[in-house]
Parts: C-alpha cells; structure tokens; sequence
C-alpha cells in the first residue's frame, strides 16, 4: 500500500512539475519577448540600423558668426552705404568696394594692402563723388590667375571694369602697385582720363634698374630706400613657402619701416593685411606684379607724355622720386610731399590726402 502510494505521488508529482515547467517557461518566453520588445523601443537606432537618431532640436538656432576680417563685415563697419560689388571683365573676377554720389573716383590699391587701405578717406570722398575702390588682379577678393600682372593688362581691367559701371570717364587715384595701374591706364586709355593721382611711388621706367641691392657698411638700420623686397618678389617659388601662414611678420616689418606715423596702422588694419597675404595663392599673385616690371618698362618707353593732369602725393620715401622723375611724365604735372607721413599716406595722413584730393579731382 505505502509503495503504491508513493508511486501515485510521485506519478502525480511528475505530472504537476511537468506542467508547471510548460507554464514556467512559457511566462520565461513571454518576459524575454516583453524585455526584447523595451529594449528595442529604448535602444538608440544606432544599436539597430546603425544611423543614429536625435531628437528634434527646439532650441532657436544661432545665427552663423561672419569673419569680422571679410570684406562683408568690413564695408559694414564702413560710415555710409557703402557695398560689395564683383565683375568679370578682361578675362577675370575683380572685387570693389562702391559708395557715394557725384563723378566717378576709382581707387587702386598697394602691396601689400587691400581696397581697404583706403577705408579712411573713402567716407569723406563719398560726399562729393561715386567712389570705386577696387581689388587689382592678384589682390584680396579678386582672382588669382596665372598670369596678366603688367600694368597695361591690369589697366585694362580696370578700364572694363569702368564701362561695365556705365562710365565713360574717371578720375583716378592710386597707391604704390595701384599707382603704376592708375598710370597705365592714363596712358593707355586717355579717352577714359579725367585727371589722374599717384601716391608715393612711379611707373616703372628705366631708373628703376639703378636700385641697390646691398645697403651701404655700417648701417643698423635699413636705410631710406633699400627696395629689398623688389628683388625678393621676383623670386618664383621660395616667397610662396616662406611667407605663408607668416605674413603678419612681413606687414610688420613694412609698417615699421615704411611709416612714419606707425600707430596710424592699427592691430586690426595689419590683421586684415595678413590675412589678404597669409597663402601660397595671394603671394604668387601679388609677386606677380614685381615679376613683370621688366615688361612695364619696356611698355613705358612707347607712352608719351601723360595729357591727363597728375597730382603727386608723396610721403618722405617717395617724395624725392616724385618730385625729380614726375614732371618729365606729364603736361600737367603737380607734385607735393605730404607732412608727417611715410609711405602709407593714405592711412597716415587721410585728412591731409582727402583735402589735396577733393581739390585736384573738384
């Protein structure tokens, strides 16, 4: 009796746990399902699909932060309405700067600088004439092509760049390399000329080749005149891989030699300086201009003498070689030094260019 009994117990035992381990693991199969089914609702997507997901981003948006040296958030801190203005003409894409009212007054700037050497007289100026200070070919917001850096094809440039703006005759100004463009385009396109400004530097001509190379013994500083850079720059190659991502060092040293009034030209100018120059594309460019003064002077010696009146602006580096080599340029030839400023006149003296301007272009 007991062993039938205890077989019946155990039968009925085998049977219970056998349906509790059915029941068992079918709750075991259903929490697996259930935690499989959280983990995949909870899971980032990059854990499925390999793409990962964020939420929706409700927060405002910041606007994007423009470059405080860009031309656009320069001719914004321009006083008066000034603005940015591109045009392809003779075969490339020049930048300029425009504003004002009255006659027209194209601006060209120098090495190593940009139109805005000019940003502190081009407010003034506005108020009597249309100002067009101009990018040459090589320069900041303009193209950088491989070639066409003599002054007679940045000339005619500048000279497409006045018929693509409606123009028929301007007067023009210009500083160092722009100096030399604004006479070649004088010379080139005298239908075109009103009256025509040199700032502190020449075309290039014959004197050009009686610069000295080696400064005189005993110097401690670099002597008044001593052009270095002239024969650095016609070097192809080498300026390219030392000056870039160092040009500030090179804008200093010019500023500290060539200006008599340094802090005329602040932090801030000379950043916007290097930054113009600070890459192997802008000093190949701007080398350019120095590459081509033998083929400057040879298209010199055909010029005649300028008909269109000249105004020599010069600071206590070029006024010498204005003052002896200028009259022989020109019919109508006028040469003045300006005071207390070196070579960068117009950032210098601005109030004394400005008034020695509006007189000679009135």
């Amino acid at each position: 009796m007991r062993a039938k009994i205890s077989g019946s117990f155990i039968k009925a035992v085998a049977r219970s746990s056998t349906v509790g381990a059915a029941r068992t693991a079918g709750r075991t199969r259903a929490l697996v399902a259930l935690v499989a089914l959280i983990a995949a609702l909870t899971l980032p997507a990059t854990a499925i699909t390999g793409v990962a997901w964020a939420a929706p981003n409700t927060a405002p948006t910041a606007a994007p932060t423009m470059d405080p040296m860009s031309d656009a958030a320069l001719v914004r801190k321009l006083p008066g309405r000034f603005t940015n203005g591109y045009a392809r003409v003779n075969g490339t894409r020049l930048h300029y700067v425009v504003g004002g009212q009255g006659a027209p007054l194209v601006l060209l700037p120098g090495w190593p600088r940009t139109w805005w050497e000019f940003h502190k007289i081009m407010p003034a100026l506005a108020a009597r004439h249309r100002v067009i200070a101009v990018d040459l070919r090589g320069m900041g917001g303009s193209d950088k092509p491989a070639g066409g850096y003599d002054k007679k094809t940045m000339a005619n440039d500048i000279y497409e760049l006045v018929r693509h703006l409606g123009y028929r005759k301007v007067d023009i100004a210009g500083h160092d390399i722009g100096s030399k463009v604004a006479f070649s385009f004088a010379a080139n396109h005298p239908d075109a000329t009103r009256k025509v400004a040199m700032l502190d530097v020449l075309h290039p001509d014959e004197s050009y080749y009686q610069y000295k190379l080696l400064p005189p013994s005993g110097w401690q500083t670099p002597p008044p005149y001593y052009l270095w850079w002239f024969a650095f720059n016609q070097v192809r190659g080498l300026p390219e891989r030392l000056v870039s991502g160092r040009s500030r060092y090179l804008i200093d040293w010019l500023v500290n030699y060539g200006a008599k009034n340094r802090s005329a030209i602040t932090d801030r100018d000379r950043a916007v300086y290097a930054r113009a120059y600070n890459y192997p594309d802008a000093i190949r460019a701007s080398n350019g201009w120095y590459q081509t003064f033998g083929q400057d002077i040879v298209d010199q010696r055909a010029y005649g003498k300028l008909t269109a009146s000249i105004l020599g602006l010069g600071g206590s580096l070029g006024y010498p070689s204005l003052r002896a080599l200028l009259p022989t340029k020109g019919t109508d030839v006028r040469v003045v030094r300006v005071a207390n400023s070196g070579h960068f006149i117009a950032e210098e003296q601005p109030d004394a260019v400005i008034s020695y301007l509006n007189q000679f272009f009135a």
